[in-house]
């Protein structure tokens, strides 16, 4: 999978992906180093083209494949743009899950000797913050308060979940107030384990009940979503990819190639009234704390504090 900053001069890109990535990444790190600062706000917006190839050789049974391309929408920070399909053999169509919302290509290949198909997609994207006590009037219908606010498989929300969500957000006045305690525990209590498989499971409740608060994106920010749900809160993961670098200089928090496969990233949203759909990620603190050069960083050293301070309310949108 690789990406393009289409935003840039159409001649650079078509260069080479791998080479703009490697200069675009270089020159941005080399300001930010001047500054811990980590603030994303709105402001231009930048243009992706990500390219998905999946190619089965030999012969053998019928196969199929889903293969996530740009739905999700918020036109103020996202914007899904044009997908076009290029295969061999087979057929290809897309596909919407009913109950996420969730966009993908739904590839069908027969047995044919080799077969491939390519998915090229944009979208736009732009820096997001939101401020808390805002006047926003944004509300949720009891159809998705309850989606939001239910159990699944993975996120169940008795027993121990209920328990240390209770006593986290116990003399909380407000739900943001109990939005941030939970922020603020996940970000001193876990930690990122580079060893975790893919982006982890996201299993709360196994998390809690072995102490284990260790794990990827996926769980640790699951762990935000199964403990602002189980206090009453509406919130939701958010599934991507990081598709640029970070133009703060944090190379943790960056594709820093152009290409992408293994760049998979979870991101978390808390819906509080005033302010609508709130950015949180505290996973991506707990990623700074262990890779941020020269890693194993203190809480206290400053490009920590930067982004624990700003991913509580926003996002740098280099991700889909």
């Amino acid at each position: 999978m690789t990406f393009r900053n289409t935003s840039l001069d159409r001649r650079r890109v078509l260069a080479g992906a791998a080479t703009l990535a490697s200069v675009a990444g270089t020159s941005r790190v080399a300001v930010a180093q001047q500054s811990p600062a980590f603030a994303p706000a709105p402001g231009s917006w930048r243009t992706y083209e990500i390219t998905t190839t999946v190619t089965l050789d030999g012969a053998g049974a019928p196969a199929q494949a889903w293969i996530p391309v740009p739905g999700f929408a918020d036109d103020s920070w996202i914007k899904p743009g044009e997908t076009t399909m290029v295969f061999t053999g087979g057929e290809a169509a897309i596909a919407r899950d009913a109950k996420s919302g969730a966009t993908m290509v739904h590839a069908k290949f027969g047995t044919a000797p080799v077969q491939s198909i390519q998915v090229i997609s944009r979208f736009s994207g732009r820096d997001r913050a939101v401020a808390l006590g805002g006047a926003t009037a944004a509300s949720l219908s009891d159809e998705q308060r309850k989606l939001y606010t239910s159990a699944t498989e993975l996120l169940r929300l008795d027993g121990i979940v209920r328990e240390t969500a209770q006593r986290i957000v116990a003399g909380a006045a407000t739900d943001a107030d109990k939005a941030r305690r939970i922020y603020e525990w996940i970000v001193d209590n876990t930690f990122r384990d580079p060893k975790t498989r893919g982006c982890g499971t996201g299993d709360v409740e196994s998390m809690l009940k072995t102490g284990n608060l260790s794990g990827k994106c996926a769980d640790l920010n699951a762990l935000f979503v199964g403990l602002a749900r189980a206090a009453g809160l509406p919130a939701r993961d958010l599934y991507g990819i990081r598709v640029g670098p970070s133009a703060f200089g944090y190379r943790s928090l960056g594709a820093n190639s152009a290409t992408v496969t293994k760049a998979q990233h979870c991101r978390a949203e808390v819906f509080l009234a005033g302010a609508g759909w709130l950015p949180v990620d505290p996973a991506d603190v707990r990623k700074v704390v262990l890779e941020e050069p020269p890693g194993n960083l203190a809480l206290t050293d400053a490009k920590v504090l930067a982004a624990r301070k700003a991913l509580f309310g926003a996002w740098e949108t280099n991700w889909l």
